[in-house]
């Protein structure tokens, strides 16, 4: 039987999203012997947004963890964090948010980004008022585009976040997702390139008498890259799940598939098309019809449309797909995939014993 078949598949409704505990605690390992110390890791919740999966990297020694949204946060102080990092800028409510779970949960360290001025402001303003100290690191735009200030423009700033009140400066956060070369020596040259800036500021803080700043660093492509540097902390995520389109494009990481999808056969719409319970609802779709899913027992099986609640599928003619057959399916992305279910069934040797709750797919 492949890895991924249940047992008893007739028991479970579709569709559904189906984790594997052994090939994950495999990847928090695999994890851990790619980086010199296992304190430079801070691992993204994103992916999973589950208390057991958190648990699980506790059990294994991982202290330090990051996350997108306050109810992630909320997740990992729950589940006793020692240090959280909340990499998402903090405004209107959602300042006193993250005020509320500093008060909350004291054993954890939680600490914030900022990139502007009035950010750093409105941050002081708010630990001021409630008498607490607020870690900050300061957000950098290394070519995403998304948030962050130029490293070249950040020694002002960083230099305010130092002295305002409420506020304790830690050093510096950098995401590149656009980073996705498949040749790890082409990934390596612009990894390289994107730091220097920041090697650049941190001397200049250094030469100015600035006690030396942390950096928290990429995501799961540049993770090999960083991990042999120096000091700095990386965070992939994806690791912990996996799924095809890293497999496809990380060929150098070897992490297993622990989440499957798993998907019935509703309609033989044509003679060479099927049609399964995979929906936008289902499974996430940002990506172009074609790169949405792999299904592992069905390779060669191509999308045709997608919908809210189906996934037409060109299966050829002559094919012998009936209604009622169980399709298991990769994710392209997983991490969008996970925030669309309330539940994660744990299986183990072929069956069902468990549930595991989304709980931070809350907002």
């Amino acid at each position: 039987m492949n890895w991924y078949n249940l047992h008893t598949p007739e028991h479970v409704d579709t569709p559904a999203l189906l984790v594997y505990p052994d090939r994950i605690r495999h990847n928090i390992e695999v994890l851990k012997d790619m980086i010199d110390d296992i304190n430079r890791l801070r691992p993204h919740v994103k992916t999973h947004k589950t208390k057991e999966i958190t648990q699980l990297q506790l059990d294994a020694g991982i202290r330090k963890f990051k996350c997108a949204t306050i109810a992630e946060a909320e997740m990992l102080g729950e589940c006793g964090a020692p240090d959280v990092l909340l990499a998402y800028p903090l405004h209107g409510a959602k300042l006193q948010r993250f005020v509320t779970l500093v008060q909350h949960f004291p054993q954890t360290r939680f600490s914030a980004i900022v990139d502007h001025t009035d950010a750093v402001k409105k941050l002081s303003a708010i630990a001021v008022q409630n008498e607490i100290q607020i870690d900050v690191f300061i957000d950098l735009n290394i070519g995403m585009g998304r948030t962050g200030i130029l490293p070249d423009d950040a020694f002002e700033l960083y230099r305010l976040s130092s002295e305002i009140a409420g506020l304790n400066a830690q050093g510096f956060h950098a995401y590149d997702g656009h980073v996705r070369e498949i040749d790890i020596a082409e990934r390596k040259n612009i990894c390289d390139r994107n730091y220097a800036p920041i090697a650049r500021l941190i001397e200049r803080l250094l030469d100015e008498g600035f006690t030396k700043p942390r950096v928290v660093i990429g995501g799961s492509p540049s993770f090999p890259i960083y991990a042999q540097y120096p000091e700095v902390e990386c965070s992939p995520g994806t690791f912990v799940l996996w799924d095809k389109g890293y497999a496809d494009t990380l060929p150098e990481q070897n992490f297993l598939p622990a989440a499957v999808l798993m998907t019935h056969v509703v309609s033989l719409p044509s003679e060479n098309t099927i049609c399964v319970d995979l929906g936008y609802k289902a499974i996430a779709s940002e990506n172009p019809l074609e790169n949405r899913v792999f299904f592992l027992n069905a390779p060669h099986l191509k999308p045709v449309s997608h919908s809210e609640e189906h996934l037409v599928l060109k299966a050829g003619v002559n094919h012998r797909f009936q209604v009622g057959d169980v399709l298991y399916a990769l994710p392209i992305h997983i991490c969008p995939t996970v925030a669309l279910y309330d539940k994660l069934l744990v299986v183990v040797e072929g069956k069902v014993v468990d549930e595991w709750e989304v709980v931070a797919r809350r907002r």
